[in-house]
C-alpha cells in the first residue's frame, strides 16, 4: 500500500495535518487494530511503538505501556474512575503557571521526583547528596555579592550561611554559581505572593579559594500547597501537606554535575515525615545561635542575634558523577 500521501481523495484535515510534521506512514507495515481482546490490544500499541527510532525512547514507552496497561487490568479500571483520572490531570495542568508547577508537586508527592533524584544522581563517597528541585524555583533570582543578604528586612530571623565549595580531592572550586531560595518567616515562598516580587532567593559566586556567604532568614516549616489537585488529592488519602524547614541550593560549575539539595534544620516536627519525601541525614544541620552584637555588625546584620549555619559542600566532576551512574547500572544500588 502506499503512503497516506499517496493516497486518493484526501480531505484538507489530512493534507493540513501531514504539512505540519504528521508522520507519512506505509499503512501495510502497521497491525491490524480491530477485535482487539484486553490483551492483545497491549500488543497491538507495542507493535506499532516499535517504530519509534531512538531507542531510549522506544524503551521507556515499551515499559510505560506495559505498566499502565497492567494497572488497568490489575484494578479493574471503571470508566468513571479513568475519566475522573483526566479531569483531575486536566485541573494539574490547568493550576500550572510562570510562578507554580503543580506537575512537579503530584511527582513530589508520590515520592517520583525524590527517587528520579536518587536514581539519577548517586554519589561517590564524601559528595554532598541531593536533594528534590521542589515546584518554587524561578530563573529570576537576584544575583548578590559574597556576604550579601538575599532577603529583605523583615523577612525573618537573622541568618548567615557559610563555608567552601570543594571538590572529591578537597581542591577549591572557584567561581561556582549557588543559587539558594527559601520560605519567608511566616512559611511562604516569594510566588506565594500576590504581588511577586523577588526575595529570599539569590545567586551569587564562590570565590578563588572556594569560599561562599551570604545572610540569610531562618527558614521555617510549611505546608506544600493544598489550595489546588495536589492538597485535595493528599486529603482524600488523610495525609499531611507540610514540610520541615529548609534552605534550597543549587550548584552549577565548568566541568562539574549540578547539584540540587537543601539544608534542613535540627529539632524540626516535620523532618521525619517530609510531605515530599526529600530529608537526608546528612543534609540536617544545626544553626548556632551567636548573640554578640560586634558580631552580627561585622556580618551586616542591624542588630543580634542571628544564627550561623556552616556547610561545606562537594562536588563531582562530570566523569565521577558517570562513574557513579555506571556503578549503579551494573551493579545496582
Amino acid at each position: 500500500m502506499p503512503k497516506i500521501s499517496e493516497l486518493g481523495h484526501l480531505g484538507k484535515a489530512v493534507r493540513q495535518s501531514l504539512a505540519r510534521g504528521a508522520p507519512d506512514i506505509d499503512l501495510d507495515t502497521l497491525p491490524q487494530s480491530l477485535d482487539l481482546s484486553p490483551d492483545k490490544i497491549t500488543e497491538n500499541v507495542l507493535s506499532i511503538n516499535s517504530q519509534t527510532p531512538d531507542d531510549r525512547q522506544r524503551f521507556v514507552n515499551e515499559a510505560l505501556v506495559k505498566h499502565m496497561h497492567d494497572f488497568v487490568r490489575e484494578v479493574s479500571l471503571t470508566t468513571n474512575e479513568w475519566m475522573n483520572a483526566i479531569e483531575y490531570l486536566t485541573r494539574v495542568g490547568q493550576t500550572c503557571t510562570d510562578l507554580r508547577q503543580e506537575f512537579i508537586l503530584l511527582s513530589d508527592v508520590f515520592g517520583v521526583s525524590a527517587l528520579v533524584d536518587i536514581i539519577n544522581n548517586p554519589k561517590p563517597e564524601g559528595a554532598t547528596e541531593g536533594t528534590v528541585l521542589g515546584p518554587f524555583f524561578v530563573e529570576d533570582a537576584k544575583i548578590i555579592d559574597n556576604g550579601e543578604s538575599i532577603a529583605n528586612e523583615g523577612r525573618g530571623e537573622y541568618m548567615l550561611v557559610k563555608g567552601r565549595i570543594l571538590d572529591l580531592s578537597g581542591r577549591p572550586v572557584a567561581n561556582c554559581a549557588i543559587e539558594t531560595w527559601e520560605t519567608d518567616q511566616d512559611g511562604f515562598y516569594d510566588t506565594q505572593y500576590t504581588d511577586y516580587n523577588a526575595d529570599c532567593r539569590g545567586k551569587l559566586y564562590s570565590d578563588q579559594e572556594g569560599y561562599y556567604v551570604f545572610r540569610a532568614v531562618l527558614p521555617v516549616s510549611y505546608p506544600i500547597p493544598n489550595d489546588g489537585p495536589v492538597g485535595q488529592l493528599l486529603a482524600s488519602m488523610n495525609r499531611h501537606v507540610f514540610r520541615p524547614a529548609h534552605l534550597h541550593m543549587m550548584f552549577q560549575a565548568p566541568g562539574f554535575a549540578q547539584l540540587i539539595t537543601s539544608l534542613y534544620f535540627t529539632g524540626d516536627t516535620f523532618l521525619t515525615s517530609d510531605a515530599v519525601f526529600g530529608v537526608k541525614s546528612s543534609l540536617i544541620v544545626e544553626p548556632r545561635l551567636i548573640t554578640e552584637e560586634a558580631e552580627a555588625t561585622k556580618c551586616g546584620f542591624k542588630n543580634p542575634p542571628f544564627y550561623l549555619v556552616e556547610k561545606d559542600f562537594v562536588l563531582v566532576s562530570e566523569q565521577e558523577a558517570e562513574e557513579a551512574r555506571e556503578r549503579v547500572r551494573t551493579q545496582g544500588p
